[in-house]
């Protein structure tokens, strides 16, 4: 190595102390050659998805949105922010989706939403999924982008995830076949301005409605994690404040819509990779009548690189892990204790089997499926927000903490 580089290693150093640049530099090889791989094997556009996945990771990593301790520490202690974050997204993707779902072309290309439609399995899925983030540790992106950052307890979660996911897609026509209902888009119903306005204005109402019970509860308002740099160290190695990631959560959503002609989704990857892996045990998985749409029996068929909601999942593990080389914070932790060890399995069990029936997760059903303009994404929140309350409740029975005030934290 020349002197000249030595200076400059020790220039960045300086300029940007406590980023590990191990951890970045694996990142961003597999990144890039991924995305180079990507491009050759399946398509331009396919990459581009891969590496949208990955600034998807670095924002969730860096803004800390989690919304399972969003929903944990206004049901422990109606502390509101992450919730206000949230509506901010919403807002901010309706406004965006609402008039492009509605001419249905994106740039020329066809668009549509995830609108499915609500029943029995939407509510009880979506209602073990609220259990399963609480006990499990995190949602579905939360479960992929601490899994990047290092966390050893969530590679159990997203293991048993995949199990869970694999078991509801098995059981998936029986839950069809009780009380459902047909879906229902308000886009498609009322227009997109009206859409837009009633949507806007619930959000308006939840977001004023949590100022006025935290300040309720405790006279002042907490926003966010404290901000230990400005500029762009702070940019580099976060934490962001929320709303920087509320706002490119809902722009990332609208690019994968532009790509993807549908917007962003996780959990069905899982049942992907763990149905495959059954196939490849000599399990006749094509034979389930999950897997008998043409769409699925292709996905099924081809490699997982083809896949849409696979790569952007492999591109979210690893924005995470450059964003938690960047801030530092690559340090995983082999030793678990038992009760949490086993409050991860339970978790990533009802995490995947209720995102099968609910027809998604936190972010397919909850903020795709309402910025698709679809009914289930409302009854889909309500419902998980329900097995939220019953899940922080269940929490210290397994040594989980219950937080009184947020932490900066994912999960």
């Amino acid at each position: 190595m020349t002197d000249t580089t030595l200076g400059r290693a020790a220039g960045s150093a300086t300029l940007l102390p406590g980023i590990d640049w191990r951890v970045v530099t694996v990142a961003l090889l597999a990144l890039v050659g991924g995305g180079l791989w990507i491009g050759d094997a399946v398509s331009g556009r396919q990459a581009a998805l891969y590496l949208v996945g990955g600034v998807l990771g670095l924002v969730l990593y860096h803004a800390l949105f989690g919304f399972t301790s969003a929903f944990r520490v206004f049901i422990a202690d109606r502390r509101g922010a992450g919730l206000r974050a949230q509506m901010v997204m919403l807002a901010v993707a309706c406004a965006l989706f609402f008039p492009v779902l509605a001419a249905g072309t994106l740039f020329g290309t066809p668009v549509k939403g995830l609108v499915s439609p609500v029943g029995l399995s939407v509510v009880a899925g979506a209602f073990l999924f609220g259990i399963g983030m609480q006990l499990g540790g995190g949602c579905a992106s939360g479960t992929l982008f601490t899994v990047g950052g290092g966390s050893t307890r969530m590679v159990v979660t997203l293991a048993f995830f995949i199990v869970g996911s694999v078991l509801g897609a098995y059981h998936l026509p029986w839950w069809q076949a009780q009380w459902t209902a047909a879906p229902v888009s308000v886009v498609a119903a009322w227009g997109w301005p009206v859409a837009l306005a009633v949507n806007l204005a619930i959000f308006a109402a939840v977001y004023a409605g949590t100022l006025a019970l935290e300040k309720r509860r405790h006279g002042r308002l907490i926003e966010g994690a404290p901000a230990r740099t400005e500029g762009l160290r702070r940019f580099l190695r976060g934490p962001w404040p929320l709303v920087w990631g509320a706002v490119a959560l809902a722009v990332l959503n609208f690019a994968t819509l532009a790509l993807a002609g549908r917007p962003w989704g996780i959990t069905s990857a899982f049942a992907l990779w763990g149905s495959k892996g059954l196939a490849a045990l000599g399990v006749d998985v094509a034979s389930w009548p999950f897997w008998q749409a043409p769409a699925q029996a292709r996905a099924l068929q081809e490699s997982v690189l083809a896949d849409v909601t696979s790569v952007m999942d492999f591109g979210i593990i690893l924005g995470a892990l450059l964003a938690a080389g960047l801030a530092g914070k690559f340090a995983p932790v082999w030793k678990l204790p038992l009760r949490s060890l086993v409050a991860a399995v339970i978790g990533g069990l009802l995490l995947g089997y209720g995102s099968r029936l609910a027809y998604g997760c936190n972010i397919g059903a909850y903020f795709s499926g309402i910025a698709s303009g679809s009914l289930h994404g409302w009854v889909w929140i309500v419902a998980a927000l329900a097995g939220n309350y019953l899940g922080t409740g269940l929490r210290p029975f397994f040594g989980l903490e219950v937080e009184r005030t947020p932490r900066p934290t994912a999960c």
